[in-house]
């Protein structure tokens, strides 16, 4: 009997539906996948914006300030390493009398310092912010000495500071408020635009956005004041009285002049920031409010800085 050889014959399109057929089924296999890991993903992550979102809402801004635990450690090893008064130093009360202001503030502080001290990385510290939609604040350090600004940038390259040339010496006080008051209801008056202003007193070489500011605290710790040819801080009260009442914070504006005993500093806080804004004196530190409960008009200070629309106490210094 006679056997006849068959030969099975692929055609070449019956491969290609086949293989076809298995990629397409690799796609739908990787599709399925990436639509499931999205959906993890986006359910994990929503679920993680919505707690914070939660935790900020109940909390407030305090989410995004300094832990209060580590807030507190900061402060207790400034004043274990603090020294005499003499030094330039605050003492522990004074210390503790800016911390709580900066504590207290709805969100971080715009925070404006006049001054580069010991206490510097401690008040940027203290004001420390996330940033971002946390509503953070902005601290700004201002000081006479531009090497020292210099070599802090390079160490400290988050801190923002700006070197002032003064041209203000403390045995010019009598001088210089004889010339604020003939000028009082003009180039020095109580709210204007720093930046084009010729007053003596004015500082006005600083960035647009330091004026532009509304700043919650202004701490006023230098330029030095301990000598006649010092530059001493009459500009620096006169600015912070300015600030505060031209771009006003929505609870008012802070204000801490140091070592106030001097006479440069309790003759200029007294016609700039007034005895009725005394909040308290601790030591050689006095803390002034300047409230917002009247207009940014300068008929409000017909009578210079210590309008009697500003407040009715009657604090002295």
């Amino acid at each position: 009997m006679k056997t006849t050889t068959k030969f099975i014959v692929f055609h070449p399109s019956v491969q290609k539906a086949a293989g076809a057929g298995a990629g397409h089924r690799a796609w739908l296999v990787v599709f399925v996948l990436f639509f499931i890991f999205t959906f993890v993903f986006t359910l994990v992550t929503t679920k993680e914006f919505s707690t914070a979102s939660a935790a900020d809402s109940s909390g407030g801004a305090a989410a995004s300030r300094l832990p209060q635990p580590l807030a507190d450690a900061l402060i207790h090893y400034a004043i274990e390493n603090s020294t005499a008064a003499t030094s330039g130093r605050m003492s522990p009360a004074e210390i503790k009398s800016v911390a709580s202001v900066l504590r207290r503030c709805a969100a971080p502080c715009n925070l404006l310092v006049f001054g580069l001290t010991h206490e510097t990385l401690l008040w940027h510290a203290l004001n420390h912010h996330r940033g971002g939609g946390g509503g953070g604040g902005r601290t700004v350090f201002v000081g006479e000495n531009s090497y020292q600004i210099s070599k802090m940038e390079e160490v400290q390259p988050w801190i923002e500071a700006y070197d002032v040339q003064f041209a203000t010496k403390v045995r010019e006080l009598p001088e210089l408020m004889d010339h604020y008051r003939r000028e009082a209801r003009k180039e020095c008056r109580p709210v204007q635009n720093l930046l084009f202003s010729d007053c003596r007193l004015a500082i006005n070489d600083l960035p647009n956005h330091v004026y532009d500011l509304a700043w919650d605290v202004i701490l006023v710790d230098g330029p030095p004041g301990y000598a006649a040819e010092a530059p001493g801080r009459m500009a620096a009260i006169f600015t912070a009285g300015v600030l505060a009442r031209t771009r006003r914070a929505a609870r008012g504006t802070h204000v801490f002049v140091h070592q106030i005993e001097r006479e440069v500093e309790k003759v200029c806080s007294q016609e700039f920031l007034c005895p009725q804004n005394l909040v308290e004196i601790k030591d050689s530190l006095a803390h002034f409010l300047i409230n917002n409960n009247n207009n940014n008009n300068n008929d409000n200070y017909e009578m210079g800085f210590c309008s009697n629309l500003e407040s009715s106490g009657k604090s002295t210094i």
